[in-house]
């Protein structure tokens, strides 16, 4: 796998090099200028992506989406005070494709648009918006890091190196990401991935808090990928088709799973006026993230889990569902999943290391926490 990406990087910065296109994440080959100076985000939270590039990563961006703030405060927050031009840059919408603005995104004369395959802002189903800018003359590509994250997030840096310029930075970033990953799939078992031996079940609750439904999940794509990477089995997988969906709680009660996750959009800020949402993330304290779990998974039915009530229930950041981060979060589940074959990992080094090489704020907060 690893051979396969590095030659695909290789080649999409090549082909970039020599023709001054790339092929993007929608399959498409598109033209890109030989100078970006002025970029639109279909996501703000992909000034992440950009980060791992660029010293300023919001120097070149001249207009995004209004979702990072709104739904990862505190990790805008940390953007916000090393980089205050983040205010200034122009909202194009707020949290979905359909309040993009193409009015405002041609008025604004960039060079590229930067959108996901899926998630909060414009995506290739919206071809009208595609059409009008590139009539515009502005060059579009497509990236991902939520549909099938694990398989594209080293092809969409490879991508974003070849359209801003980067091949280094970008081939540097894809190397760490492929030498982590491996550390994972090194140690389980090639046969079924499991050996012979039954795959530990999981449930992954989604969004924990945001509302009274019970009980939402993630299953064939974002970060119901990483619990099939980690070597266990989405009680989810075979029963929703698409990336999310809701099973019922009379199903896990009858079905129990092995394993509990409830993924948190608490925030540390904001934990007295949402209590039942999971605190994690930027300026998290380990004791405010165990004591938002507790409360948790204290629920009518959740707490009724055999997982719960024996202590194999924990929680991790809901954005790395949509992060090139997110290889600390498979570490983090692995270790959960098999103990005893991940002893000696350490998903906290794995994510101090990407802060430290790859993002220009510091790491400050818990981005994970175990009941226990």
């Amino acid at each position: 796998m690893r051979r396969i990406l590095l030659f695909l990087c290789a080649w999409l910065a090549a082909g970039a090099a020599a023709g001054g296109s790339v092929v993007d994440l929608a399959g498409r080959s598109v033209a890109v200028p030989a100078k970006v100076e002025r970029i639109l985000l279909g996501e703000g939270r992909l000034v992440a992506a950009l980060a791992i590039l660029e010293k300023n990563p919001v120097a070149r961006v001249v207009g995004m989406m209004g979702e990072f703030e709104r739904l990862d405060p505190a990790g805008y927050a940390q953007y916000q005070a090393a980089f205050p031009a983040i205010e200034r840059i122009q909202r194009l919408g707020r949290s979905s494709g359909d309040s993009f603005s193409v009015e405002q995104a041609v008025a604004l004369a960039p060079d590229l648009a930067i959108f996901s395959l899926e998630g909060h802002g414009p995506t290739p189903k919206d071809r009208d918006t595609v059409a009008r800018l590139e009539k515009a003359g502005v060059a579009v590509i497509f990236v991902d890091f939520r549909q099938e994250p694990l398989l594209n997030t080293p092809r969409s840096m490879a991508v974003l190196g070849a359209a801003l310029g980067r091949r280094a930075e970008a081939e540097a970033y894809v190397a760490f990401y492929e030498a982590e990953m491996a550390r994972v799939a090194e140690r389980l078992p090639k046969a079924g991935n499991g050996g012979g031996a039954a795959l530990p079940t999981v449930f992954i609750e989604n969004r924990v808090g945001l509302s009274d439904e019970c009980c939402p999940t993630m299953a064939n794509g974002m970060m119901g990928r990483f619990i099939d990477f980690a070597g266990g089995r989405n009680v989810a997988r075979d029963l929703i088709p698409g990336s999310y969906g809701t099973l019922s709680l009379e199903y896990l009660l009858t079905h129990q799973p092995d394993v509990y996750i409830g993924t948190a959009i608490g925030a540390a800020a904001t934990a007295e006026k949402t209590p039942n949402r999971i605190v994690l993330g930027a300026g998290a304290t380990a004791d405010m993230a165990r004591a938002s779990l507790k409360r948790a998974v204290a629920r009518r039915g959740i707490a009724e889990l055999k997982a719960v009530k024996e202590g194999r229930a924990h929680a991790i950041w809901h954005h790395f569902y949509n992060s090139p981060l997110n290889v600390a979060a498979v570490q983090a589940i692995a270790k959960w999943l098999h103990p005893a074959r991940f002893a000696d990992l350490d998903p906290e080094a794995t994510l101090r290391t990407l802060y430290a090489r790859f993002q220009p704020v510091p790491l400050s907060g818990v981005y994970w926490v175990d009941l226990k």
